[in-house]
């Protein structure tokens, strides 16, 4: 019931809110806040790991995938030009004499992805076991 206050006159209401029920109220929760929280056990999170490399290529054949998709198979010391057809072929005799062949597409920015996965394809359909894509790290 709101208490009454006589002045002059007449009888007025003091609207005033009663704070006191509030701040109980918010003391009790902040407490189970507290003591609940350290016995809430964050969730855990299974992130993939990477495998190391059993061992470093010995030889690394790159690709070039120019920007008017021209394919250039570049060894140690020597480059050539090749088809798409022949690139298979290519790599198989490159990486015969090799023990743990690698092979390495590098692509220019500006060539359609298909390119890319059609030679991907190619390689795999070869047998070549270990492609990889070159990437340039930005500063």
């Amino acid at each position: 019931m709101p208490s009454l206050v006589s002045r002059g006159r007449g009888r007025r209401t003091i609207n005033e809110i009663n704070m006191v029920p509030f701040i109980d109220v918010m003391l009790v929760l902040l407490i189970i806040f507290m003591v609940t929280a350290p016995l809430i056990t964050p969730g855990v999170i299974d992130l993939p790991s990477v495998g190391k490399a059993s061992k470093q290529a010995d030889q690394v054949l790159q690709i070039i995938v120019g920007k008017n998709e021209s394919l250039e198979l570049k060894q140690k010391d020597k480059s050539s030009s090749i088809g798409l057809n022949d690139i298979a072929g290519a790599v198989k005799q490159a990486q015969a004499g090799a023990a743990n062949p690698a092979v390495v597409i590098s692509a220019d920015r500006n060539v359609r992805y298909e390119v890319v996965v059609k030679l991907m394809d190619t390689l795999q359909r070869a047998g070549v076991q270990r492609v990889g894509l070159s990437v340039q790290l930005s500063n």
